[in-house]
C-alpha cells in the first residue's frame, strides 16, 4: 500500500461527514502502522474532536512511531477544541502526511511547522487536488468571508423554468427531486425570491436526504411582501430569515413573532447581494444553495458571486414567448459580452442530465 492509498480512504472518511462540519472544513484521518491500519476518523461536527483526534484515540499507545495520513493541515491553534498539532506530538507519530494546506490565517503552514520543529517527518500534497476539491467552500468563505454560492435551477431543453409564470409545476423527474434534497442537506442555507414564495408556495426543507439536517430559510423580501399562512412562515423544521430593504417599516417586521422567524434589514433600499453575502459571512454561512427565479438568478450572476452552477436539463421543449428563462436581463448585446462557463461535470438522472459549471 502506498501513500496515495491510505489518503484516498482518508478522503472517503471525510466525506462522511460532509455537510455536518460547517463552518469547519470537512476533514478524516488514517493511522497506519508496520502496514496495518490502527487508527481512523473523521470530523463529525463542529464543537467535537477534530479527525486526527479521533483517529488517535483508536490507535492508542500504538500511534508512537507510526504515519498519519490527513486530509487537511493539522490545526494548531485553540477553539473549540484543543490543537491536533499538540496531540500528535505528544503521541509521538513518526510522519504526517497531508493532503491540503489550511488557508486559515490561523493554521496556514504553522501546524507543518510545528511538527516539523517537533521532529515530525512532514510530507505535502497527496491527493491534494481531491481534498481541495471537498473543501472548496471552506476555503472559499475563509478567503472571502462569504459563502460560497451555487446556483441550482431545473430547466426544459431550450433553457425554460416554466411555461407561464406562477405555474409550480415539475420539470424533472423523481431521481433530480432526490437528488436535490441530497445537495440541500450539504449545505447551510436555501435562498430564493420572494416571488417563489408568493406563486409556488415552497416548504424549502430537505425531505430525501439521509440525515435530518435542514438548512435555513432565506427569502428575499425587499418590501415584506410575504403572508403568515406561506409554508416557510407557518413551518418549523428549520429557521426562516426574511432580508428586506431599508424602507421597511419597524411596525410591520415586528408583527413577526415566531421563535423561528428572523426579519434582517439591509442598509439600503434595495437588496444588494455583496451586502447580503457579507452579513450572511458574518452569521458564519459557508455554503448557499440558491433555488430563485429567472430575476434573483440574474441579480446573482451580474454581482459576480456564483461560485458554481448546478444546472438540471430536461428532455423537454416548451418554446413560446410567455415561457419564463432561467436568467432575467443580463445586458448581454453581443456573444463575446456572453457569461463564460466551464462545465466540471456532467451527469444523467433518471432520464435528465445534471450539468455542474463554473464561471470562466
Amino acid at each position: 500500500m502506498n501513500d496515495e492509498f491510505y489518503m484516498d480512504f482518508a478522503l472517503k472518511l471525510a466525506q462522511v461527514s460532509e455537510g455536518q462540519t460547517s463552518p469547519n472544513p470537512t476533514v478524516g484521518a488514517v493511522i497506519v502502522k508496520d502496514g496495518e491500519i490502527i487508527g481512523f476518523g473523521s470530523h463529525l461536527k463542529p464543537g467535537l474532536p477534530h479527525a486526527e483526534v479521533n483517529a488517535l484515540k483508536m490507535a492508542g499507545d500504538r500511534a508512537e512511531g507510526s504515519t498519519v495520513y490527513v486530509t487537511l493541515e493539522p490545526c494548531c491553534h485553540y477553539g473549540k477544541t484543543p490543537p491536533c498539532t499538540t496531540a500528535l506530538i505528544e503521541s509521538h507519530v513518526q510522519r504526517v502526511v497531508i493532503a491540503s494546506m489550511d488557508p486559515n490565517p490561523l493554521v496556514a503552514g504553522k501546524g507543518i511547522a510545528l511538527l516539523r520543529g517537533a521532529g515530525i517527518e512532514v510530507e505535502t500534497g497527496v491527493l491534494k487536488e481531491k481534498a481541495d476539491e471537498l473543501n472548496k467552500a471552506f476555503f472559499h468563505f475563509i478567503q472571502h468571508k462569504k459563502p460560497f454560492v451555487t446556483l441550482k435551477q431545473a430547466i426544459t431543453l431550450d433553457g425554460k423554468i416554466a411555461a407561464e409564470a406562477g405555474l409550480n409545476q415539475k420539470i424533472t423527474g423523481k431521481e433530480v427531486q432526490e437528488d436535490v434534497h441530497f445537495d440541500r442537506e450539504r449545505q447551510d442555507a436555501i435562498l430564493v425570491g420572494i416571488g417563489t414564495i408568493l406563486s409556488d408556495n415552497p416548504l424549502l426543507t430537505n425531505r430525501y436526504g439521509k440525515t435530518k439536517k435542514q438548512p435555513i430559510r432565506i427569502i428575499l423580501d425587499t418590501h415584506l411582501k410575504i403572508t403568515p399562512d406561506k409554508k416557510v412562515i407557518t413551518d418549523t423544521n428549520s429557521k426562516t430569515w426574511i432580508f428586506t430593504g431599508s424602507k421597511v417599516e419597524k411596525d410591520k417586521i415586528d408583527s413577526f413573532t415566531q421563535p423561528h422567524i428572523e426579519i434582517i434589514q439591509l442598509s439600503k433600499p434595495i437588496i444588494e447581494i455583496d451586502e447580503l453575502l457579507t452579513v450572511l459571512g458574518k452569521r458564519h454561512l459557508s455554503k448557499l444553495y440558491v433555488e430563485g427565479g429567472s430575476s434573483i438568478n440574474a441579480s446573482f450572476l451580474k454581482s459576480g458571486n456564483v461560485n458554481q452552477l448546478i444546472t438540471y436539463v430536461a428532455p423537454k421543449i416548451i418554446g413560446g414567448d410567455s415561457a419564463i428563462s432561467m436568467f432575467g436581463d443580463l445586458n448581454v448585446k453581443e456573444m463575446n459580452e456572453a457569461y463564460k462557463l466551464t462545465f466540471q461535470k456532467v451527469e444523467v438522472i433518471g432520464e435528465d442530465l445534471k450539468i455542474t459549471s463554473t464561471l470562466k
